[in-house]
């Protein structure tokens, strides 16, 4: 995004808008997020890095330069602030810290004031490039100058500046021995930094080359002793899986860390259970066992005097509180106390073909897959007709999708090949059961006012299963007549106040990106659903529907928080009614991905609570899975997801991030339910009973 950035302030620099936030993402689809998107790589540059990094190259330290707010140190350098992330070698953290100090030494010698380091960014962070290298066994490092404004220089009065984590007050202390006290700061004093900050440590290296090249060795050597000694001697992701493509996507990610993975050709049993051939096992007896704890294994955030405040409130951790990949891709892995002895072979990249088998009466579509709805859009977009079953019958469960005998059988064997689906032979037609759906019209809102990097996410997610779409802007909303033109609008996790009344300061933002639907827009949104039309909103963007739209519903957690509740990216458990339309295809047990932000909702009492289904319902106890959770009871039996009649239209509520950083396979269908055609009140009733 420099290019973008870079072309922005040139545009205005000289005007009163100089220095303006960029008005949209920096990266088309995730803004920001491109450096939360190591473990998962689901975008081509993560891929391409996490290639050299994990696969190729391995080097033995790693740096990632970033910009941080202006009113505190000047640039912050290794090591971490505490808590750190356990399961890395020891001489991993000593490295950091060794080449930091000379980073920090090499800029008090040139007299630049205001480095600190064990301050401001804890060692557990959110797996992007400079938190994932540790458990690499490479010294992944992180640097963070004090911003200027974009490329102009920035005025900072002494009495501005403030402290941080682990720098309480802003004054001396032995990590930050230097502070700078004021003045100009300029993008000449970043760069000045940077560089230092960079061949610093190549210094270092290059001249203790042998050392560092040794403790390579030992990391990783080490690592594979414990993981041999460890508890856990594996992790075991068998074959039977509700989504088995989805598991497949995720071996395929393990993959990408440079991970050893090994798959069974035949049955065993290990420690009790029967695991079928095709089953996929990781042995923790290699060196990158850190990365595989915490992809695979449940993650409990630290609950410490390091993860308070003076006053026992809980501090946000940096980004996620677990980041394990199974949780959130819905697929079932076993931790094996024993090492598995059955005979296995080392795995490649799978690349599942789907198979294509007629049937007297035509194909059947597991709608369990999330792929399924990959194949429907493109059976959609080949011009073939496509019903959903709505009824058990046959083989058949509500939710699958069948096609006719009739369809061309060249155009099933493309799509096949594509989405790895397999179309199933159908014997008996399931006759009114199954109902035809066509594809709906979906309009995904988008704001200015630096983007908004769910929306980005959700349009990334959208593309990647080939849904067609429209982006909304304020202007499409405030023509009116929404329900002529869309059968379903989404609203990705934002604030109301963001929506309706935008940049709270627009005087810095020139008037053609200025954002703010007002209450013409919410009001055109109300006659969207009235007539008919299915309104989608994530997490806080429900605030819209709660405040604005008269609903019977309220969110229980708003204005709850620390000690009374608490869960800061954390995978809870619910229990999904999975007979309606809009939760077809879904475990009855799942895993909610729950952020701040994140909405729990309850029904008001009255007549009108009829009108209000609850979709999916939070555990009365042991809720949390991974993460950090406080507070417990106040989410106890209240809803993670609602719909909500509303004239002929609907209202669907999820509370938290079904498609979080396309991130949260387990749960993409709680979306993709909702941009699929539903069928008639009364095959609805039938389906249910």
């Amino acid at each position: 995004g420099i290019d973008i950035v870079t072309d922005w302030y040139d545009r205005w620099v000289g005007t009163q808008y100089e220095a303006a936030g960029l008005p949209e993402l920096y990266h088309h689809y995730i803004g920001h997020d491109n450096n939360r998107d190591a473990f998962m790589q689901n975008t081509v540059e993560s891929r391409y890095v996490a290639e050299i990094l994990f696969r190729e190259w391995q080097p033995q330290a790693f740096i990632d330069h970033h910009q941080m707010g202006a009113y505190t140190a000047r640039i912050y350098l290794p090591p971490y602030a505490e808590p750190i992330r356990p399961e890395g070698d020891p001489l991993v953290w000593r490295e950091m810290a060794w080449y930091g100090a000379h980073m920090a030494y090499a800029m008090d010698e040139r007299d630049l004031p205001g480095a600190i380091g064990s301050a401001i960014y804890s060692g557990w962070g959110h797996f992007g490039f400079h938190w994932i290298t540790p458990f690499h066994n490479i010294a992944g490092m992180l640097t963070e100058s004090a911003s200027a404004r974009l490329a102009t220089p920035l005025y900072v009065h002494p009495d501005q500046l403030r402290g941080s984590r682990q720098l309480p007050e802003y004054e001396q202390q032995t990590t930050f021995p230097n502070p700078w006290n004021g003045g100009w700061w300029h993008v000449r004093d970043i760069v000045e930094r940077q560089v230092l900050a960079t061949f610093s440590p190549l210094d270092l290296a290059s001249k203790n080359r042998e050392m560092v090249l040794r403790n390579a060795y030992n990391k990783a050597a080490r690592q594979t002793e414990r993981g041999a000694e460890g508890e856990v001697k594996a992790y075991i992701i068998p074959a039977d899986q509700h989504d088995p493509l989805t598991a497949g996507k995720m071996v395929n990610k393990l993959l990408g860390q440079g991970i050893t993975v090994e798959q069974a050709r035949g049955e065993f049993t290990h420690e009790g259970k029967v695991y079928g051939a095709g089953t996929h096992v990781v042995s923790m007896a290699q060196p990158k066992r850190g990365v595989i704890r915490w992809l695979l294994g449940r993650t409990f955030y630290p609950d410490n005097s390091y993860t308070r405040d003076r006053d026992g409130n809980p501090i946000r951790p940096y980004d996620m509180s677990t980041d394990n990949i199974s949780e959130f891709m819905g697929v079932r892995v076993d931790p094996a106390r024993t090492a598995v002895s059955a005979p296995l072979t080392e795995a490649s990249e799978l690349q599942p073909a789907g198979t294509v088998t007629a049937g007297t009466a035509g194909f059947v579509v597991d709608g369990r897959l999330n792929d399924a709805f990959k194949a429907v859009n493109l059976l959609f977009d080949a011009g073939v007709p496509v019903r959903r079953a709505a009824e058990e019958q046959g083989g058949i469960s509500p939710g699958d999708f069948v096609v006719g005998a009739d369809a061309d059988p060249s155009i099933l064997e493309a799509v096949a090949a594509q989405t790895g689906v397999d179309f199933s032979p159908l014997s008996a037609d399931p006759g009114e059961s199954a109902f035809p759906v066509r594809q709906q019209r979906i309009g995904l809102f988008q704001r200015y006012y630096g983007g908004n990097m769910d929306e980005g996410w959700t349009r990334w997610l959208l593309e990647d299963f080939e849904y067609d779409y429209t982006t909304l802007r304020d202007d499409e909303i405030l023509r009116g007549d929404l329900r002529e033109r869309w059968d379903v609008i989404v609203l990705p996790a934002d604030s109301k106040d963001m929506m309706v009344e935008g940049n709270s300061d627009p005087s810095d933002t020139p008037p053609e990106y200025r954002s703010g639907f007002g209450e013409a827009g919410v009001q055109a949104l109300e006659e969207f659903v009235e007539n008919g039309g299915t309104l989608v909103t994530f997490a806080q963007a429900g605030d819209l529907a709660l405040d604005e739209l008269d609903l019977p519903v309220r969110n229980a957690v708003r204005g709850v928080w620390g000690n009374d509740f608490w869960s800061p990216g954390s995978t809870l458990r619910m229990q999904v009614d999975n007979t309606t339309p809009f939760t077809w295809g879904m475990p009855e047990d799942a895993l909610a991905t729950y952020l701040a932000g994140g909405q729990v909702y309850e029904t008001v009492p009255g007549g009108e609570s009829a009108d209000v289904r609850r979709l999916a319902t939070y555990l009365d106890r042991d809720i949390l899975h991974s993460g950090w959770l406080l507070g417990e009871a106040t989410i106890a039996n209240k809803a993670a997801m609602v719909a909500v009649e509303k004239g002929r239209g609907t209202i669907l509520m999820i509370g938290f991030r079904a498609q979080h950083r396309a991130q949260t396979h387990g749960t993409f269908k709680l979306l993709f339910n909702a941009l699929m055609e539903r069928p008639s009140a009364q095959q609805e009733v039938a389906a249910a009973s």
